[in-house]
């Protein structure tokens, strides 16, 4: 089955950095879209940052500047490097994936999430 697999999250003081990676694994043909959604205690689920299969990108109006997602096609991993954290980045990070797979077609999968604290 595929799995998504996240890694990197943790504390960081503010103006600090961390990244975070995702990866894919199993019987995948083609991954389209993969990113990473966040929620903070209190707060709705929000897009943090998006990449296709084609390297275009987008971004939340908070992170911009600040944030910048990547991919390794052939890892069929997703990397988000966060700087300038802020204590308002705090929330919990989950991966997120458009894909199909060979044995089925095309889905959303999500990891488990990750937990990002950034102390002022």
């Amino acid at each position: 089955q595929v799995q998504l697999v996240e890694s990197g999250g943790g504390t960081v003081q503010a103006g600090g950095s961390l990244r975070l990676s995702c990866a894919a694994s199993g019987k995948i043909f083609i991954i389209n879209t993969m990113g990473w959604y966040r929620q903070a205690p209190g707060k709705e689920r929000e897009l943090v940052a998006l990449i296709n299969s084609g390297g275009t990108t987008n971004y939340a109006d908070s992170v911009k500047g600040r944030f910048t997602i990547s991919r390794d096609n052939a890892k069929n991993t997703v990397y988000l490097q966060m700087n300038s954290l802020k204590p308002e980045d705090t929330a919990a990070y989950t991966c997120y994936a458009h894909l199909s797979s060979y044995l089925s077609r095309w889905r959303d999968y999500w990891g488990q999430g990750t937990q990002v604290t950034v102390s002022s």
